[in-house]
């Protein structure tokens, strides 16, 4: 089935690993640098993490209905995206004050917002249903090998110059080059011309989509999870488990070591995903998360085997990564009338933003809050995933036919 795929899948592939690897330069140290370096509080680098959601609120709402549009389409929202972000990033590299760390963060947060719609969208446009699984899992594994080789690399870089802004700077660079892969390689995707009522009336009718948001309530579930593991998980680990050794180097490793994971195990997890239902695979990723989370929690309350416990959760954080992926997207494929793609993609991608305006913001605040309310917050979001269960089996059971 993978070798079926359209060859643009392979390039947006590409150019994804490519984004994501200037993303991995700067998701897991920027937190460290802002608070460590910089001297900014937790609760103040959450704030202006969490502004990239506000932004990508809008980004996303205007690039789901512009992706759908046969005046911008899927190809010039892209690289729309690219030239927000890497603005985004001369801002981010020369922050020294609250006002360029906000200003840079709600530049990121637009350009992703307008990156996602079209770029799930894409994908859908180029595959059968048959193929759906396979071909989002492929965009996932070239993620997380991005990913990966970003947090690996930049790790080595901030041990040999101690320079963080370099990363920036290097993102930025990666964003520019994806612009090129896009403008040269992908060709424009737009399946049918869309009247002026449908584009008028679009977003009405996804919004009285019911499954599609009782959907949407237990993905920002799985938004805010991710966004724990990548922005208050490190600081976490850096900040309030020092009699464990947690370096910067060690927590470079743990985190090399979850996207590595994530990479290898990304088409061996499609197998069972392909035996299963998008709802059957959603709840196994929830399962996962409760655990990951419970081994956070016994990575900071037990003082045996710390770095184990650490490891045990965030490999586990991985597996839980990359079997919601693929049945989120492929969910939203099933929902979504093909000429309103982007629009329910934009509305997929929204509970990213919102996630992300909840979880960094919280975990900041939690953090801040003194070191039982942080070890004991991996306990609480653990004990959470029973909700998410429970709104997807009526989702099951009431919704989907």
């Amino acid at each position: 089935m993978i070798n079926n795929l359209n060859s643009q899948i392979w390039i947006l592939a590409g150019g994804r690993l490519l984004l994501q690897f200037g993303t991995g330069f700067t998701l897991f140290y920027a937190p460290i640098f802002f608070v460590n370096q910089l001297g900014f509080s937790p609760t103040m680098v959450g704030i202006a993490l969490g502004s990239a959601s506000v932004s990508g609120i809008l980004g996303r709402f205007l690039g789901g209905s512009w992706s759908d549009s046969p005046q911008w389409g899927r190809k010039k929202i892209l690289l729309l995206s690219a030239i927000i972000s890497a603005l985004a990033d001369v801002f981010l590299a020369s922050a020294s004050n609250f006002s360029f760390l906000l200003l840079g963060n709600l530049l990121m947060g637009l350009g992703i917002g307008f990156y996602w719609p079209p770029a799930e969208a894409l994908v859908a446009d180029l595959t059968t249903p048959c193929q759906r699984n396979s071909a989002f899992a492929i965009s996932r594994l070239a993620d997380n090998l991005g990913l990966g080789l970003g947090i690996i690399i930049g790790g080595w870089i901030i041990a040999a110059t101690n320079n963080y802004r370099l990363l920036f700077i290097i993102d930025g660079v990666s964003f520019v080059v994806f612009y090129l892969v896009i403008h040269f390689t992908i060709k424009e995707t737009h399946p049918i011309e869309i009247t002026q009522q449908t584009k008028l009336h679009g977003w009405h009718q996804a919004f009285k989509d019911k499954s599609l948001w009782i959907f949407c309530v237990v993905n920002v579930m799985f938004t805010t999870y991710i966004s724990q593991i990548q922005t208050t998980l490190p600081l976490y680990l850096t900040n309030f488990t020092v009699n464990y050794q947690f370096s910067i180097a060690n927590i470079s490793s743990l985190f090399s070591l979850h996207i590595i994971f994530a990479a290898i195990l990304q088409l061996p997890i499609l197998r069972i995903l392909n035996r299963l239902n998008c709802i059957q695979g959603l709840t196994l990723s929830l399962i996962m998360w409760g655990i990951s989370f419970s081994l956070i929690w016994a990575t900071g309350n037990m003082t045996e085997f710390a770095f184990y416990w650490a490891i045990s959760g965030v490999l586990m954080a991985a597996m839980a990564l990359i079997t919601y992926n693929p049945p989120a997207s492929a969910l939203i494929v099933d929902l979504a009338p093909v000429s309103l793609r982007g629009i329910y993609f934009a509305i997929n991608s929204q509970c990213w933003a919102i996630g992300y305006l909840i979880g960094p913001p919280l975990g900041g605040w939690v953090l801040d809050q003194g070191i039982m309310y942080a070890h004991n917050f991996w306990l609480i979001l653990a004990s959470s995933i029973f909700v998410g269960v429970i709104i997807l089996q009526y989702l099951k059971v009431n919704l989907i036919k």
